[in-house]
């Protein structure tokens, strides 16, 4: 589990591609403190595992479901990416519950700037809108965000200067895509109130069979 406090902007030194899936080498500092092979470290808001690090590098697998769900597969070598820490057991709960799963991607439509703030606009499908309330929290590369307004297929949040210089967003333009995960406790709210209904499949405990049975 996450916070959406980026720790620090790593960088992208390589990127070995297969033929569905491809293996990223980050180069970083701050989240080499205490690293370890297995470990779980979210790249713009993506839960990797480092299979093996070495002067200040660490890989990661990346597999094609992960490619296609998220803007891993466009970065380049040289691409500055949000680096986060699993939250360790005794750390301070400074964002929100952020778990790495990316529900999907987003356009920056328009970036405006506000005083010492700078709002961005993104633009992304209904069935991620759909979780994305005013005032509610949203992870944007990673990042843990404030929405502050939500319209048909677009919301917006306003950044201070400290989030954009410790962070890739301030690097981003118009048109650029950014990795967006919904608040995970909106997405359970809304499967208990509309389980899964089993389509198909009758159940032979019947009132019928239950009389027979002597019930």
């Amino acid at each position: 589990m996450f916070t959406g406090i980026v720790e620090e902007v790593g960088t992208v030194a390589a990127i070995q591609k297969g033929q569905k899936s491809s293996i990223l080498t980050i180069q970083g500092r701050v989240i080499f403190e205490d690293i370890r092979l297995g470990d779980s470290i979210a790249v713009n808001g993506v839960c990797l595992t480092v299979t093996s690090f070495a002067d200040n590098k660490f890989t990661a697998d990346v597999m094609s479901e992960t490619l296609n769900r998220s803007s891993l597969g466009s970065l380049k070598t040289g691409s500055g990416v949000n680096l986060e820490r699993a939250m360790a057991a005794n750390g301070r709960f400074g964002g929100h519950i952020v778990s790495g799963h990316i529900d999907g991607t987003g356009t920056i439509t328009n970036i405006r700037p506000d005083d010492n703030a700078v709002w961005y606009t993104v633009k992304t499908a209904s069935k991620i809108m759909r979780y994305i309330v005013e005032k509610g929290s949203i992870a944007i590369d990673g990042i843990s965000l404030t929405v502050a307004t939500v319209n048909d297929d677009t919301f917006s949040v306003s950044i201070i200067p400290h989030t954009a210089k410790c962070t890739i967003l301030s690097q981003k333009k118009v048109g650029d895509i950014v990795n967006l995960e919904n608040d995970i406790i909106g997405k359970y709210v809304e499967r208990l109130i509309h389980p899964i209904e089993i389509e198909n499949k009758q159940s032979r405990i019947t009132e019928a069979f239950l009389h027979e049975a002597g019930f």
